[in-house]
C-alpha cells in the first residue's frame, strides 16, 4: 500500500511540474505574440513620419462590421513574416472607412458624410476611387501618390508577395501578373 501511495503522489508531483511549465511556456508565447504587431498608424502621423523620412504607405481601410476585415487581424496581419515585411517597408495605417473626424490632407478638408445605413469618410472615398469594398489596401509612394488599390481578404504568401510588389518597385517595370509568374516569385 506504502508503494501504491509513493508512486502516485511521485506521479502526482511530475503531472503537476508539466503542467506548470507548460503554462508558463503558454504565458510566454502570448506575451512574445503581442509584442510582434504592425505598428499601426493614424493618417496624420504617418503623413507626418513620411515627410521626414520618405517611405510607402501601406492603408487597410476597413470597417468595424466588415468580417473580412477582422478575420485579416486574426490571421494575416498577426502573421510575424507579415508584421516583420510591413513594418520594415511602410509607414502602416489602418482607416476606419466610417470614422467620423475631419482629415485634411494636401489643402483640402475630408468629412465623414452620412448617408445609406452608414454613412462614409470622404478620404475613403477618395482612396478607394469610389469603390468602397472592405477590407481594401491602398499603396501610396514616397510623395503619397496612390500606387494601387487591391480590394480583399489576403493570405499569408500571396499578400507578402503583393507587398514586396510594392515596396521593391516592382511595379515600375512590370505587371503583378508578369512579375508573380516570374520564376521564384
Amino acid at each position: 500500500m506504502k508503494k501504491v501511495a509513493i508512486r502516485a503522489l511521485v506521479l502526482f508531483g511530475f503531472f503537476t511540474f508539466c503542467a506548470f511549465t507548460s503554462n508558463i511556456d503558454v504565458v510566454h508565447n502570448v506575451n512574445k505574440a503581442a509584442v510582434e504587431e504592425i505598428k499601426w498608424m493614424s493618417w496624420d502621423d504617418a503623413i507626418a513620419a513620411a515627410e521626414k523620412e520618405p517611405k510607402k504607405i501601406f492603408i487597410d481601410v476597413y470597417t468595424d462590421w466588415c468580417g473580412w476585415c477582422k478575420r485579416m487581424d486574426k490571421t494575416t496581419f498577426a502573421d510575424p513574416k507579415v508584421v516583420e515585411y510591413v513594418n520594415s517597408n511602410f509607414y502602416a495605417v489602418k482607416f476606419d472607412a466610417e470614422q467620423k473626424g475631419e482629415i485634411t490632407f494636401r489643402g483640402h478638408t475630408m468629412k465623414y458624410r452620412p448617408g445609406g445605413r452608414r454613412g462614409v469618410h470622404e478620404l475613403a472615398i477618395s482612396l478607394l476611387n469610389g469603390r468602397l469594398g472592405y477590407p481594401s489596401y491602398v499603396y501610396l509612394d514616397e510623395q503619397q501618390n496612390r500606387i494601387s488599390i487591391s480590394p480583399g481578404f489576403k493570405q499569408v504568401d500571396p499578400f507578402l508577395k503583393e507587398l514586396t510588389f510594392f515596396a521593391e518597385d516592382h511595379y515600375k517595370t512590370k505587371t503583378f501578373k508578369e512579375y508573380s509568374a516570374a520564376p521564384g516569385k
